[in-house]
C-alpha cells in the first residue's frame, strides 16, 4: 500500500493522491487552479512569459513594490489560488528592469520597484490586453472564495484514510463489494445534491 500525496499541501488534505491494494486503486485530484487543466490532465499555467511581465508591469505602475509584495498581492488576488514563484517573478523583474520598463529604488536593503515613462507607454499601448490579465486574476479570486473546496478536500482525504485501514485488515471479494456499494452510494446522493 503507498500513499502519493503531490502538489502543494496548506494543511487542508492532499490535493492529488493516489491508493493501491490489492483490486483496489483509486485516484483524485483536486486541483488548485480549480479545474485549469491542459491536456493530459496537467495544470495549464496561468500565464505565460509575456502576460506575467504584463501583470507586473502593471502592479508597478499601480503602485512602487518589491517582488515579494508582488508575490502576495498577486496571491491575495486569486484567493490563494496561484503565486508566482520567486524563480520566475525576480528574474522577470530583471528583465523588465533591462528593457527600461522599470527602475530599481532602494529603500533600506530591500529593492523596490517603479514603473519608467517606458513602462507605462508599453502598458497604455496593450491596455485591453493587460485589462483581460487582471480580470483573470481577479476571477480566479472570485471563484476561489465562492467555492471554497478546503471541506472536500479534508473530507476526501479521510476516505482514502478508512479505505487503507479497512482493506489493509480483509482483503476478500465480499469486502471489496461492501465497499464499492457504500461509495456508489455516497456518488448518487452527491449527484442529487
Amino acid at each position: 500500500m503507498f500513499f502519493y500525496y503531490g502538489g502543494r499541501n496548506h494543511g487542508c488534505g492532499p490535493k492529488m493522491s493516489s491508493w493501491k491494494r490489492g483490486p483496489f486503486e483509486f485516484s483524485f485530484d483536486m486541483g488548485e487552479e480549480l479545474g485549469r487543466r491542459g491536456r493530459g490532465g496537467r495544470r495549464r499555467r496561468m500565464f505565460d512569459g509575456d502576460e506575467l511581465r504584463l501583470v507586473l508591469l502593471k502592479l508597478i505602475a499601480d503602485q512602487p513594490r518589491h517582488g515579494y509584495d508582488l508575490i502576495r498581492d498577486i496571491e491575495e488576488r486569486t484567493g490563494g489560488a496561484y503565486a508566482p514563484s520567486a524563480g520566475v517573478v525576480y528574474p522577470t523583474l530583471t528583465m523588465l528592469d533591462e528593457m527600461g520598463q522599470i527602475e530599481a529604488v532602494s529603500e533600506g536593503s530591500r529593492r523596490q520597484y517603479a514603473a519608467t515613462d517606458a513602462g507605462r507607454a508599453h502598458l497604455a499601448e496593450r491596455e485591453e490586453e493587460v485589462a483581460e490579465l487582471i480580470a483573470r486574476l481577479d476571477a480566479l479570486g472570485e471563484e476561489r472564495n465562492r467555492v471554497d473546496r478546503a471541506p472536500i478536500r479534508r473530507a476526501t482525504a479521510n476516505l482514502f484514510s478508512a479505505l487503507a485501514h479497512r482493506v489493509a485488515r480483509g482483503d476478500t471479494d465480499t469486502l471489496a463489494h461492501e465497499i464499492a456499494e457504500v461509495i456508489d452510494e455516497a456518488a448518487r446522493r452527491i449527484e442529487r445534491l
